[in-house]
């Protein structure tokens, strides 16, 4: 089994930053990719970023030069830098682990970010 831990989570006055963590725990070795989604109110889920053990990576559209994802395959951990933030980014953010590189197997539980003046 796999756990993963998201922590950095808060409140941000748009514009500001914020970096979520996530600590990933058990049998990981076998899966490649780690990412993140995000749910905001009334929306449906969706992909923010993904990245491989190897550093590859994929950001949709309305992050892309805002957000930066990445690793430390050491700490078995990846994470989301949030910057310029936005009301629209407005969200749970939820840590994701696959095998495949757009798959995912497991969930974490999530962390609100909410981006307000």
């Amino acid at each position: 089994q796999v756990q993963l831990v998201e922590s950095g989570g808060g409140l941000v006055q748009p514009g500001g930053s914020l970096r979520l963590s996530c600590a990933a725990s058990g049998s990981i070795a076998r899966f490649n990719a780690m990412g993140w989604h995000r749910q905001a109110p009334g929306k449906e889920r969706e992909l923010v970023a993904i990245i491989s053990r190897l550093g590859n990576t994929k950001y949709i559209d309305p992050v892309k030069g805002r957000f930066t994802i990445s690793r430390d395959n050491a700490k078995n951990t990846v994470y989301l830098q949030m910057n310029s933030l936005k009301p629209v980014d407005t969200a749970v953010y939820y840590c994701t682990v696959g095998g495949g590189f757009y798959e995912v197997d497991y969930w974490g539980k999530g962390t609100l970010v909410t981006v307000s003046s």
